[in-house]
């Protein structure tokens, strides 16, 4: 039997691995850098409050920054916040313009909220919209 935790492990890993992919370095700012690598560190050993924290301190240095938003929409899914998770993934998408490998992943994470939310419906739509980018 498939279990909820296991489902969210199963995303959780499929998201971590996906967001090396488009951005090893997603801003110029040393704060912001080293604000991120103490958040991809907080997260790494399970504290993920902290992380937001850190991500959230990004955020307000650079808010107009559409990878910020969606590193911090992960934290929120490993928080178990899965509507928290998909408003700032779709925040993300509103910042992100021509960046279609990231409105790809934003919307496997939306995915993934609204499937752990029990909205499989939802999670269906969300997956569709992520193959046309």
């Amino acid at each position: 039997m498939i279990t909820r935790k296991w489902i969210f492990t199963v995303c959780f890993i499929t998201l971590l691995t996906g967001c090396t992919v488009y951005a090893p370095s997603p801003s110029e700012n040393s704060a912001v850098v080293s604000l991120i690598e103490e958040a991809e560190q907080l997260s790494n050993i399970g504290q993920f409050d902290n992380a937001g924290i850190s991500l959230e301190r990004a955020i307000r240095i650079e808010p107009r920054n559409p990878q910020l938003w969606h590193k911090l929409a992960q934290i929120r899914i490993s928080q178990q916040l899965y509507s928290q998770a998909e408003n700032l993934a779709r925040k993300s998408n509103s910042l992100c313009l021509d960046n279609s490998q990231l409105r790809s992943l934003n919307w496997k994470l939306i995915s993934d909220a609204r499937r752990l939310n029990g909205d499989y419906k939802g999670a269906q739509e969300a997956l569709r919209k992520s193959l046309k980018n």
